[in-house]
This record gives C-alpha cells, sequence and structure tokens, in this order.
C-alpha cells in the first residue's frame, strides 16, 4: 500500500450542512450537560449537603430555602438556550468562512491519500493470425513470363 500526500483546497463550507450536523451535535452536548447536573445533583441531595448549606444560611440570618425542580427547569432552560445559541454561532461561522474564502481563496490542507496496488485484469482479447496459403497454379500455356505463383492466385485464410 503506498501513500502519497495530495493537497487540497477547502473553498466553501455549505451552511445548511453546518446548520443540521451542529444542532444535533450540541443537542446532545445539552442532553449530557442536563444527565449530568441530574446525575450530581442527585448524589448532593443523597449526601445531604442542601440541608447543610441551609443550617448554615440559618446560622447567619439568612433565609434560604433549596428548590430542586426549579433548579432542574433552570438547568433544562439554559440547556435548550446553549444548544439554539452554539448552533447559530457555528452557522454563523461557516457563512462567514465562505465570505472570507471568496477573498483568500480558501484553506489549503494537506492529507495523506492511500493507493492500493490492485493487479489490473489483462484483457484476454482473442488474436486473429492470418496466413497466407498458396493455391496450386492452374496450367498455364508456356512463355507467359510469370511465376508459378503470383497474389491474385494466393487465397486468404483466417485462422484463431
Amino acid at each position: 500500500m503506498a501513500v502519497r500526500r495530495v493537497r487540497r483546497i477547502i473553498r466553501k463550507i455549505d451552511p445548511w450542512t453546518v446548520l443540521k450536523a451542529s444542532l444535533v451535535f450540541n443537542a446532545i452536548v445539552g442532553l449530557v450537560f442536563v444527565l449530568g447536573m441530574w446525575v450530581m445533583w442527585s448524589l448532593v441531595i443523597q449526601k445531604g449537603i442542601p440541608e447543610k448549606i441551609v443550617d448554615l444560611f440559618d446560622a447567619i440570618t439568612i433565609d434560604l430555602t433549596i428548590d430542586g425542580p426549579l433548579y432542574f427547569r433552570i438547568v433544562v432552560l439554559l440547556a435548550g438556550i446553549g444548544v439554539i445559541g452554539m448552533t447559530a454561532f457555528m452557522t454563523l461561522g461557516a457563512v462567514i468562512y465562505n465570505l472570507i474564502s471568496d477573498l483568500v481563496g480558501g484553506v489549503e490542507v494537506t492529507v495523506l491519500e492511500e493507493t492500493y496496488n490492485v493487479a489490473q485484469p489483462q484483457q484476454t482479447t482473442t488474436q486473429r493470425t492470418f496466413s497466407w496459403k498458396p493455391t496450386p497454379a492452374p496450367r498455364r500455356p508456356a512463355g507467359n513470363g510469370r511465376g508459378s505463383e503470383s497474389a491474385a492466385d494466393r487465397e486468404r485464410v483466417t485462422t484463431g
């Protein structure tokens, strides 16, 4: 397997494709963020940390109430805003790249391309051979000056 260096220039990035791909990617990141916060909040509740924080604030005469469902709604809202914002940012980045690419010509990237040396099948064509078979010369009167065989007297035979 041979490897050769190939230079490619990235001139355009389709904004619609960037929108679709970034929306899927950012939705997954948002989902991971929400699930991560839910797992973390569950662990914090199991350890009793919110009650300790409330007791600390009560000791210094500050009224604090911890509302888990409210915090979870805020996390989901922030994740949704983040998904929409990052998707818009990435799509806008593709549009700006296309505008700048028109001015400077794009980004040149050198990649390694693998080439496989596959043996080409040999073409099996039927070869025809031509041969000339002399035919017996007809008897002619003597003294015409011609040999016993002439081109008109030969017969073309195709074999193969």
